[in-house]
C-alpha cells in the first residue's frame, strides 16, 4: 500500500491536523506560517512537498473524468452529454464558438481557477525557494537535492500542461526574479514578461526533468512508496521529447527506463484492477493512488453501464463511451484486421475472438459483465440511445459500447463508498511506443528493426503477431501501424487528443468528420444484425488549424504588456 502519497491526496481533501489545510497548501501565505510549524520536523516537511503532486491530480482521468477526460476530444471516445454533467467536450467539438480570443475554452489551464498551471507553478517556485530557507538547514543538502527533485519534476508537468495547449509560454522559475529570486509574477518588476518559443519552453521542461531524474531515489522506503522515482523521471522525459521532436532524447530516457527494471505486466486487463492480484510495480512508473473509504472518486458511478441501475438500484451514468472509430481499431486474437464486410466469413460474431485488450477496454452487445449480459439492442438492458445536441442520454450508450477499462467489477460498494483504483499516469507500455516511435521519426531506415522491436513487445504482450518490415516497409506506414498501436493500448488514458495534435493531424482526423457507433438489432432467431451509425446529433466536427495554438487568456494579454498572443487570434 503506498500509504504517504495517499495521504497527501487526504491532505488536500480533509485539511492538515494542525492547521488549516488553505494555509498549508496556499503557498503564497508561505512566509505567514511559522517555519517552526512546516519546517522543525521531517514529517510535516514531506507532507508541504508532497502537495506539489496535486498538478497531477488536476488532470486525473480517473478522478477527474467529468472535467477533463481528454479521449472524449477525440475519435476515440464520445461523452453522452450535451452540457449536462458540465461536459464540455460535445461543445468544442461541435460548437465553432467554444474557443474565442482570449480563452482557450474548456482547455483553459493558464489562468483559470486553483487548478490552473501557473498557480501550481507559483507554488512550486516558493517551495523550492523554502527548502532552500529552511531545509537544508534542518535536513542537510542531500535530503533537499531529492525533494527540490519532485518539486521541479511537477513543475516541469504543469509547464507541460501548458505548452500542448498554448506552445510557448512565459517561464517563471524560482530564481527569474528580477532580484534573482522567486518568479511568481507578484512582484511588479516581474510581471512584464515574454514567452518563450515552443523549442524553448519544451528545452526548459527536459532539462528540468532529466535535473529531476539524475537526484530522485530509484526507489522510496514502503511508508512513502509511491512518490515519484528516476524512472517517473526518464518516462516523462520520453513523452515530452515527442512533443520537442528530440527523437534522440527520447530513445535515451526510454533505455534509461529499462535500465532501471521498466518492463511490461503478464496480463493487460489487470493493469487497471486496484485489487486484481498482479504485481504491476515494474509496469506502472507513476500512478495517482486513492484509498478506500476515505481518498475517493466516483469513476464507476460515471462510467458503468446502464443496465447496473437495475442491479444496484442507484443511478449510473455512462458518460464516456467508446466509439466505433476504436472499436474497430482492434484485431482479431490471430492479428487479422477487423472489418465490418469480412467478419462473418469466419467468425461467429464481431466480438468475442477479438484481441484481449478489447475484451479488457471495451463493453459490448452479448458480452459477459457481472454474472449478467450486455444487451445494447432496443429493449434490451443496456439499450443504445441516440446522442441529441439537447441534454444527454441519460446513462446510456450512444455508440453501442460501454467502457470497461479501469472499472472495477464485482465493486458493489461504489455506491456507498465511491471508487478508489488508481490512475496509471505513466506505464512501460507507452516508454515502449515512445521509444519507437522517435527511433522511427529519427532515422526510419536505419532504426527500422529497432523501432520494430518496441512496438512489437507491446503486440506481443497480448498475444498478437509481431508486425515485420513487410507490414512496415517505409516510415509512413510504420507510423500508421504506431498509431494504431498507441489508440488501442492506451485508450482511455487520456492521449489520443494530444497525440493529434503534435502530429498535426487533429484537422484531418476531426474537422468536417463524425464519430461513429453501432446498432444492434436481436432478430427472432436470436442472431443480431449490426448497422454502423454517426452519433454526433447531425452537426459535423469542427478543428481548425488556429486550434492547434490556443488563445492566452484575456488578463495575462492585458497585464502583461511582453506577452504575445497566438497567430489567429
Amino acid at each position: 500500500m503506498k500509504r504517504r502519497i495517499i495521504l497527501f491526496l487526504s491532505i488536500v481533501a480533509f485539511g492538515w491536523t494542525t492547521f488549516s489545510c488553505t494555509d498549508v497548501l496556499d503557498l503564497s501565505n508561505t512566509r505567514e506560517i511559522s517555519d517552526l510549524a512546516v519546517w522543525s520536523t521531517e514529517s510535516a516537511a514531506e507532507m508541504y512537498i508532497t502537495a506539489s503532486y496535486k498538478t497531477f491530480t488536476d488532470v486525473s482521468q480517473v478522478a477527474n473524468s467529468r472535467t477533463v477526460y481528454y479521449d472524449s476530444y477525440s475519435d476515440l471516445m464520445k461523452s453522452t452529454s450535451w452540457d449536462q454533467y458540465n461536459h464540455p467536450y460535445n461543445k468544442a467539438l461541435l460548437q465553432a464558438s467554444a474557443f474565442s480570443t482570449g480563452s482557450a475554452g474548456s482547455l483553459e489551464c493558464w489562468a483559470s481557477g486553483d487548478d490552473n498551471a501557473y498557480v501550481r507553478i507559483r507554488r512550486a517556485n516558493v517551495l523550492l525557494d523554502e527548502i532552500k530557507r529552511y531545509g537544508v538547514g534542518n535536513f542537510g543538502e542531500e535530503w533537499c537535492d531529492i525533494r527540490r527533485a519532485e518539486v521541479r519534476l511537477c513543475r516541469a508537468f504543469s509547464y507541460y500542461r501548458l505548452i500542448r495547449v498554448y506552445g510557448g509560454v512565459v517561464i517563471r522559475t524560482d530564481i527569474s526574479g528580477a532580484d534573482g529570486g522567486v518568479d511568481d509574477g507578484a512582484n511588479p518588476a516581474d510581471i512584464n514578461k515574454a514567452r518563450a518559443s515552443e523549442a524553448e519552453s519544451w528545452d526548459f521542461v527536459i532539462s528540468e526533468l532529466q535535473w529531476a531524474a539524475e537526484h530522485l531515489p530509484e526507489s522510496w522506503p514502503a511508508t512513502w512508496e509511491g512518490r515519484a522515482t528516476k524512472k517517473t523521471a526518464y518516462g516523462l522525459i520520453s513523452r515530452m521529447a515527442l512533443f520537442a521532436q528530440k527523437w534522440q532524447t527520447a530513445i535515451d530516457a526510454a533505455e534509461k527506463v529499462k535500465e532501471l527494471g521498466g518492463a511490461l505486466a503478464s496480463d493487460y486487463a489487470k493493469v487497471f484492477q486496484v485489487d486484481g492480484g498482479q504485481d504491476n510495480s515494474k509496469e506502472i512508473l507513476f500512478a495517482l493512488y486513492y484509498l478506500a473509504n476515505t481518498v475517493t472518486h466516483n469513476y464507476d458511478k460515471y462510467n458503468r453501464p446502464f443496465g447496473d441501475i437495475a442491479v444496484y438500484g442507484t443511478p449510473v451514468y455512462a458518460e464516456h463511451v467508446p466509439t466505433s472509430e476504436l472499436a474497430d481499431l482492434y484485431e482479431f486474437k490471430d492479428g487479422t484486421p477487423f472489418d465490418w464486410n469480412g467478419w462473418s466469413a469466419s467468425h461467429a460474431d464481431p466480438y468475442t475472438d477479438r484481441e484481449p485488450r478489447f475484451q479488457a477496454t471495451i463493453l459490448y452487445n452479448g458480452c459477459n459483465w457481472e454474472n449478467r449480459e450486455i444487451q445494447t439492442y432496443p429493449g434490451g438492458s443496456d439499450a443504445f440511445v441516440a446522442f441529441t445536441q439537447n441534454g444527454s442520454t441519460n446513462g446510456h450508450t450512444c455508440t453501442g459500447y460501454y467502457l470497461r477499462k479501469y472499472l472495477q467489477e464485482g465493486y458493489s460498494k461504489f455506491v456507498t463508498d465511491q471508487s478508489y483504483q488508481y490512475d496509471a499516469v505513466l506505464r512501460y507500455a507507452e516508454v515502449l511506443l515512445n521509444k519507437a516511435e522517435a527511433y522511427a521519426q529519427s532515422d526510419y531506415n536505419q532504426y527500422r528493426d529497432r523501432a520494430l522491436v518496441a512496438l512489437n513487445e507491446v503486440r506481443n504482450r497480448v498475444g498478437l503477431p509481431a508486425k515485420t518490415a513487410a507490414d512496415a516497409p517505409d516510415k509512413d506506414r510504420f507510423m500508421e501501424l504506431l498509431r494504431k498501436e498507441r489508440c488501442v493500448e492506451l485508450a482511455g488514458e487520456g492521449f489520443r487528443y494530444w497525440d493529434l495534435r503534435r502530429w498535426k493531424l487533429a484537422e484531418s482526423v476531426i474537422n468536417g468528420k463524425n464519430a461513429h457507433g453501432v446498432t444492434v438489432t436481436k432478430n427472432d432467431d436470436n442472431t443480431f444484425s449490426y448497422e454502423t451509425v454517426a452519433c454526433d446529433g447531425g452537426t459535423p466536427r469542427i478543428f481548425l488549424d488556429k486550434y492547434y495554438y490556443f488563445s492566452l487568456p484575456t488578463s495575462e494579454l492585458a497585464n502583461n504588456n511582453l506577452c504575445k498572443n497566438n497567430p489567429y487570434w
